[in-house]
């Protein structure tokens, strides 16, 4: 049986279009190493998105490296639904 709460890889991803106009791989890591990015993310209010197909991409692009071409859609997609979910949060919370 699959433990729910394990945290085997994770991938996090900054934006800042002020620097570059594509998403950077900022860290990245498996078991203990993933469950701290995950953490982290939480503890900073960051949406924590799971997505094992774009996790498993993602996975692949070195730390420090922009979002490759290839896979600006898929990662669009991905701010595009965090973007709605902050905003729905922000004005909830308001």
């Amino acid at each position: 049986m699959k433990d729910e709460n394990k945290v085997d890889k994770a991938v996090a991803l900054l934006y800042d279009k002020s620097r570059s106009d594509a998403p950077q791989v900022v860290a990245k890591g498996k078991g203990a190493v993933a469950a701290k990015i995950i953490e982290t993310a939480r503890d900073a209010g960051v949406y924590v998105m799971e997505d094992p197909d774009l996790l498993e991409l993602m996975a692949q692009v070195p730390v420090g490296d922009e979002v490759p071409a290839d896979l600006y859609q898929a990662v669009a997609e991905v701010l595009a639904f965090v973007y709605q979910v902050n905003g729905r949060y922000k004005n909830e919370s308001t």
